[in-house]
């Protein structure tokens, strides 16, 4: 059985995040998108806290689902008729297949800012709790040792990485800790600005429970590849949402014989279990708003090897360009991906729907109503990432309004794109057809 899954969001009391980043809401969306098991995010806030111990219950070891009177089987009825929707209703009638409600992992992001080395180091981490009693006591202990889990639910410690996971771990030694978006310039466990060469230089005697990183959205397996320091420990995936509609951007594709707990998963990845953990889903890393180097002031960008010859200088204000996290890969790379990919999990590269409709109709905003409704009626019948990674070409042809859709998601699926790289907090742009847009097609060539 597959199992996708997404271990990091947020909440709405995570700064820079939507109001709409509430349990039911999160639920609709995953399966939507497609999402089996989703992190609940931000369980360190105390309000969040109360939000998830009143409205989940547990249905397997450290997997949690919506109690039924908070919106348990919200997607057993046809997604049109839910009235709680925060997606446009529609006012065709679909058949809504029977899709599993979404279940919860306890998993959230702590940032940290602290010395290490006479070094001001800035590392975010993804906690995993195995239950909600855990990350009770957790919260207990940190507010106990003086630290404001109300400012935001992302907070930020002033305790380093190996103490952290010792801490953790004296509470419950199932927890584990995993570096989120690790290439991130700013904050990051390699991040350029303030992180590290190694995991042993930043977790000490800990690293060996670290199983796993995160490689953000300015990375993906094969630029990690090149590293052979990270042949310890498994890629992981994760859309990093700041509001419901950017879920499954990235995400995990596991499959099980039965229904998986929370210890199967951390065995999965201490395994590096490639016949369960079968592959990641990826943006493309260049549309990720750290993969080149640049300037956002002078709206300049370059690859590692130009800003090398201008001295890692903006060419107009002549200010240090901020190093992107492909810079900051063969910074620390030791050989090339191609030795190593036959043994790696390997990944699939996607673009997300309402973002391949957008091209399709020539806007740039997702946002727009034309765009939705589309997207709703699509995922209405089939969620986002089987749409994107599985249906046939004819089928997404036979239910598109857009006849050219079918040709973009063929385009995607074998990487025909073209990229324009994202660089120092600017989203690059991954597109199909180019900068003229998608022509008139023969649709029988693509049946």
């Amino acid at each position: 059985m597959r199992y996708i899954t997404d271990w990091h969001v947020h909440s709405k009391y995570s700064r820079a995040c939507s109001k709409d980043l509430e349990l039911p809401k999160i639920a609709e969306w995953c399966e939507r998108k497609g999402i089996n098991i989703v992190a609940t995010g931000d369980w360190t806030h105390p309000k969040w806290f109360a939000h998830l111990e009143e409205n989940l219950e547990e249905v397997r070891e450290g997997i949690y689902r919506l109690r039924t009177s908070t919106g348990g089987k919200l997607l057993c009825r046809a997604v049109n008729k839910n009235k709680s929707s925060s997606l446009p209703s529609l006012n065709h009638s679909i058949t809504q297949p029977l899709r599993r409600p979404t279940e919860f992992m306890f998993v959230t992001e702590i940032s940290q800012i602290y010395k290490k080395g006479e070094q001001t180091r800035r590392v975010h981490n993804l906690v995993w709790s195995p239950s909600l009693e855990t990350c009770k006591k957790v919260n207990q202990e940190l507010t106990k040792r003086g630290f404001n889990l109300k400012s935001d639910g992302r907070p930020i410690l002033g305790i380093d990485s190996e103490a952290l996971y010792k801490l953790l771990r004296e509470i419950d030694d199932r927890i584990i800790i995993i570096p989120a978006h690790a290439w991130t310039p700013w904050y990051a466990i390699f991040g350029s600005k303030s992180g590290f060469n190694s995991i042993e230089e930043c977790f000490g005697s800990m690293s060996k429970y670290v199983y796993a990183i995160e490689t953000g959205l300015s990375s993906d397996p094969q630029m990690n590849w090149q590293l052979s320091e990270l042949d310890k420990v498994v890629f992981i995936s994760n859309s990093d949402a700041h509001s419901p509609k950017n879920l499954a951007r990235e995400a995990n594709v596991f499959e099980f014989d039965a229904p998986p707990t929370y210890s199967d998963f951390v065995r999965a990845l201490k395994e590096q279990d490639r016949n369960v953990f079968r592959y990641t889903i990826e943006f493309y890393p260049e549309e990720g708003k750290y993969h080149f180097d640049g300037c956002a002031a002078d709206l300049f960008c370059c690859s590692p090897e130009e800003s090398i010859k201008l001295g890692e200088r903006c060419p107009k204000c002549k200010k240090k360009l901020t190093l992107g996290v492909h810079h900051r890969v063969e910074e620390l790379s030791d050989r090339k991906f191609e030795t190593v990919v036959d043994r790696k999990i390997p990944f699939k590269s996607i673009i997300p729907l309402a973002e391949i409709l957008a091209e399709i109709y020539g806007v740039r905003s997702t946002t727009s109503k034309k765009i939705q409704l589309e997207y709703t009626k699509l995922t209405d019948q089939i969620d986002e990432l089987t749409l994107l990674l599985d249906t046939p070409i004819k089928t997404i042809i036979s239910i598109s309004s857009e006849p050219t859709l079918g040709e973009a998601i063929r385009r995607m699926r074998i990487g025909e794109v073209f990229k324009q790289p994202g660089y120092d907090g600017i989203y690059g742009r991954i597109t199909l057809f180019g900068e003229f847009g998608p022509k008139k097609l023969n649709q029988e060539k693509l049946i």
